[in-house]
């Protein structure tokens, strides 16, 4: 009598297939490419350089109101850019729930004063006893004229 001997072990394949990985990994890569554009809220401002700046913290929660004025004098409300003489209105109606609410500007080192003052007293007029100016503390070893 002889002993049947089965061969099933040279059927396995010790092989990792990686194609669902790859897929997983391209699908994961579209979404971040998608969504990363999206997570930017703010209108690219080079703000001012102070050696002391004062904390606001409330000024990167997502139910901040921030203006930002660009160096050729655009005025944005959030993401939206506005005419100056539309901002208070805006701002009238961002707060009608929440008074008493700090508005935040964010100005360009370069920006017009008269755009930034135009702003502010649009802000001011609209009601808002509270304007925080947003700036950036300077980098060691930058000098104080700026460049």
């Amino acid at each position: 009598m002889g002993i049947a001997v089965r061969n099933e072990g040279s059927k396995v394949s010790s092989n990792i297939n990686v194609t669902p990985m790859v897929d997983v990994m391209l699908v994961l890569l579209i979404i971040f490419m998608v969504i990363t554009p999206m997570l930017q809220q703010k209108v690219a401002v080079d703000m001012a350089k102070v050696d002391n700046p004062t904390s606001m913290p409330d000024a990167d929660k997502e139910d901040a109101i921030v203006v930002a004025i660009t160096r050729d004098g655009r005025v944005f409300l959030g993401q939206d850019k506005i005419a100056t003489s539309e901002l208070g209105a805006r701002v009238r109606d961002k707060l009608s729930d929440k008074p008493g609410k700090t508005i935040y500007i964010r100005a360009d080192a370069r920006a017009q004063y008269r755009a930034v003052e135009d702003a502010i007293d649009a802000v001011r007029t609209a009601g808002v006893e509270d304007v925080g100016l947003l700036t950036q503390k300077r980098e060691a070893g930058t000098p104080a004229g700026g460049e």
